[in-house]
């Protein structure tokens, strides 16, 4: 009986041991550089990366949809939402040590919103802003990163109050380090490199080597990477929209938009090209926010097509960057869709054609709730939004996008995810709703 028990105590000794050696390789470690390919500027938003770990908003978004404090700690509103009022987060700096004050946070808003109709202004430490219209998702809007608290240093570099600040560039290298005063604690790693302008190709073949710890997989190669077993982190709902635009100046007659909208096969797309990667879509927005996108069809009619055409065929040009292959094979795929119904299309690079008839788009959706998701599509393609008194109402929203979808300037087509393969050495990272990459807390197995 003693060996027994002598036995069990070794065993619970040994798996103890065993524990607490797997918790000290999982608790997160200071130091590192982490490194981060991609083929965007890091800098530009909404897709930059750089962009949201300089800058902050004065309100964040949770993956699902939940507006909570940022540079703001509190906010209060009088209805019928015409007027708001942010209490700024008391004792935040921006990286070159000056204080973040209502007046800096005012002047932001108003640069970045300048066609807005809001009226912004600082109150002590507040700041407040007013409107003729209701806004009764202001909250939520201002999570967006184009509302992000920016401005430069007096050498003309980033200057923001985020978690990593600016340190150098050179070479197409981004150089960031950790912010060790930032409001949301000091970040793991020490610092950031990022690459941007690289191909995929590029990317993955550092990635094989060690010499990147995350990079971009395209939609169109995640079932590849998964399939290879690479790790992979991927947003909770696809935040990249893939759309068709058409001239309402080169076509006047609203029946050959709708023809050409009624032509274009979203299948095959999704099926060969993307790999069912995503989803269809005939809505600006995925369903996964709106919870209505399925009321608005995905189905071509080739035969309805060729009747709204009416024997009219116009020769057609449709833009591309015929610099991205996979938008060019979305390109030439959709021709074929157009000829099929009679249409005469040529497909054209858009860097030397930027008049065209039709244009391939892929936008990024960087709102995180209904309304302010569908107001930022629509402004993004040149339309207003007309639900502004509604408030989230799902009903109102779908009324409002109809309206606007039916004068078929726009044709949705695919909402695609996006992806990142991770290094082992890359522990805790998380993303944004849109799928950009949250390094605040990310830490590195081997920091030194």
């Amino acid at each position: 009986m003693k060996r027994i028990v002598f036995r069990w105590i070794a065993l619970g000794s040994l798996l103890a041991a065993l524990l607490a050696s797997a918790a000290a390789r999982t608790r997160p470690r200071y130091g590192g550089t982490l490194r981060i390919e991609s083929r965007s500027d890091p800098l530009k938003p909404p897709d930059g990366i750089a962009h949201r770990l300089i800058f902050d908003t004065l309100t964040q978004e949770n993956g699902i949809g939940q507006v909570t404090p940022g540079l703001a700690a509190s906010w209060d509103w009088g209805p019928p939402y015409h007027r708001w009022e942010f209490h700024l987060r008391p004792g935040v700096r921006f990286h070159d040590g000056s204080p973040l004050t209502a007046e800096a946070v005012a002047m932001s808003l108003a640069q970045s919103c300048g066609a807005c109709g809001w009226r912004v202004r600082a109150v002590g430490d507040s700041v407040i802003i007013t409107s003729e219209s209701p806004m009764p998702n202001l909250d939520a809007e201002l999570a967006r990163s184009e509302y992000a608290i920016t401005r430069k240093d007096d050498e003309g570099k980033p200057d923001g109050t985020g978690p990593f600040r600016f340190a150098a560039e050179s070479d197409g290298m981004l150089l960031l380090r950790a912010n060790d005063d930032s409001w949301q604690g000091r970040p793991f790693v020490d610092a950031v490199e990022i690459y941007g302008d690289r191909s995929v190709r590029a990317q993955w073949l550092d990635f094989t080597v060690g010499k990147a710890d995350l990079v971009e997989v395209p939609p169109e190669l995640l079932h590849a990477a998964q399939q290879d077993h690479m790790p992979l982190v991927q947003s909770d709902w696809p935040p990249h929209l893939l759309a068709l635009t058409v001239s309402d100046q080169r076509l006047p007659d609203v029946h050959l938009r709708e023809s050409i909208a009624l032509a274009v096969d979203r299948t095959a797309l999704f099926s060969v090209i993307f790999q069912k990667q995503g989803e269809m879509t005939g809505s600006l927005l995925p369903n996964e926010l709106s919870a209505y996108s399925f009321l608005f069809p995905t189905l071509g009619n080739l035969q309805r097509a060729r009747e709204l055409r009416g024997g009219q065929s116009p020769p057609l040009r449709l833009g591309v960057d015929t610099a991205n292959p996979t938008l060019k094979l979305v390109a030439e795929r959709l021709a074929l869709n157009l000829r099929d119904a009679g249409w005469s299309v040529q497909v054209v690079a858009l860097a030397a054609n930027p008049h065209t008839d039709l244009t391939l788009t892929l936008v990024s959706l960087d709102a995180a709730r209904a309304a302010p998701a569908l107001r930022e599509m629509i402004g993004t393609f040149g339309g207003t939004f007309t639900a502004e008194t509604t408030g989230p109402d799902p009903a109102s929203l779908y009324r409002a996008e109809k309206a606007f979808l039916h004068s078929y300037t726009v044709v949705p087509l695919l909402y695609l995810p996006r992806a990142w393969g991770m290094s082992s050495r890359v522990h805790n990272l998380a993303l944004a709703p849109d799928g950009t990459p949250i390094l605040a807390n990310a830490s590195l197995e081997d920091a030194r």
